[in-house]
């Protein structure tokens, strides 16, 4: 029962969080041989101001990033 998880900034649509769930489930599915019943996907969503790279947060560094 593979489990993955992605980091990602908040913002995105369920749609999009969708597809790419669909994405990742299909790739296990693909390189492990599981189920895709068997794959768990959570995506943990932060604030660009809580994401620091060095002493920079990621609006400084990545303003137009969702």
């Amino acid at each position: 029962m593979p489990i993955l998880r992605a980091e990602i900034f908040q913002g995105r649509s369920p749609e999009v969080k969708k597809a790419l769930a669909e994405a990742l489930t299909q790739a296990m599915v693909q390189h492990l041989g599981c189920s895709p019943q068997g794959v768990t996907v959570i995506f943990d969503e932060f604030d660009k101001g809580n994401w620091f790279i060095g002493s920079k947060d990621a609006n400084e560094l990545f303003p137009n990033a969702k």
